[in-house]
């Protein structure tokens, strides 16, 4: 089967995994970069151009869509879409999750548990919305961020005051969210695909940062999920009308909590924490998916 991977840098661990694992099964395994390819639109017909040269339609896409030129990797996901070829994760439910305020919308709107959050540009009575999420200290999340870039812990309220006055002047939005003490510096990343919990391990972030993201020094450990947590991510997988869906879960003395949802999760630290093969399960994904178009 041919498959596409979207990815920036055919270097990054997530896409040479994903070429060695499906040349083992058989496929034929192509990468474009999203920022190269030329969207067409002539007498009503989608088609693409890479390297200058129209692209020989895959029977599946694997996106991998990170912080660099997202629009206009999302703008691909679509085309692809209007070309009525099949995608691992639609472009709307990549670009609903890409924007961490609306994803955590429409979990809350399915009953799905969060953190107490708010969102506000208006900076008068800041002590009454600091009450709100029971704080300070507090954490500060930008609407889009990877790898833990754009959150940050403040402990006091002139923290809080500093940043949201310096990240205001510069246009941004950002979400003011309640800090959970209990779960500081340590969280779950659930693998949900096709509705189905794959895999799941433990982030344990580094000495002193309240951040658990690998990238940041973190590390995994396995996880047996209960079912309530099972559930959660399913569930929260499904609201974001995500196929594949990395769910990252607090555990909070309330039960879980689901912080993010991520179309584009990376892997690396889940094989290494796991021991499983999770590139293979991304490609089976995308060959259900053409087998499901067929």
């Amino acid at each position: 089967m041919k498959i596409l991977i979207l990815s920036r840098k055919r270097s990054l661990y997530s896409t040479k995994r994903l070429r060695e694992e499906g040349h083992s099964l058989g496929h034929q395994v192509e990468v474009a970069d999203p920022l190269k390819c030329v969207l067409r639109l002539s007498g009503g017909e989608p088609s693409m151009l890479v390297s200058g040269r129209t692209l020989k339609r895959p029977e599946a896409v694997l996106p991998r869509v990170g912080t660099a030129g997202t629009i206009y990797s999302i703008a691909v996901v679509r085309h692809f879409e209007l070309m009525g070829v099949p995608v691992v994760n639609r472009s709307a439910a990549i670009e609903q999750a890409k924007n961490k305020m609306a994803c955590l919308q429409v979990l809350a709107a399915k009953g799905i548990p969060v953190p107490d959050t708010l969102m506000s540009r208006y900076p008068r009575d800041l002590d009454k919305l600091m009450k709100l999420v029971a704080g300070p200290p507090l954490i500060l999340k930008l609407l889009r961020g990877t790898q833990g870039t754009g959150v940050i812990f403040a402990e006091s309220k002139a923290s809080v005051e500093s940043m949201l006055e310096t990240i205001w002047s510069l246009g941004e939005d950002i979400m003011i969210q309640r800090f959970v003490a209990e779960s500081k510096g340590k969280d779950i990343r659930a693998l949900v695909i096709d509705g189905e919990v794959r895999a799941a391990m433990r982030r344990i972030g580094a000495e002193g940062e309240f951040r658990s993201n690998i990238h940041r020094g973190g590390v995994g450990e396995l996880v047996k999920l209960s079912k309530a947590y099972e559930r959660v991510a399913v569930k929260a997988a499904a609201a974001a009308g995500l196929d594949l869906a990395g769910v990252d879960i607090l555990e909070s003395s309330a039960g879980p909590m689901v912080i993010e949802v991520n179309a584009s999760p990376g892997f690396e630290g889940l094989e290494e924490a796991t021991n499983q093969n999770i590139a293979k399960m991304f490609l089976q994904c995308a060959v259900r998916a053409a087998r499901r178009k067929r």
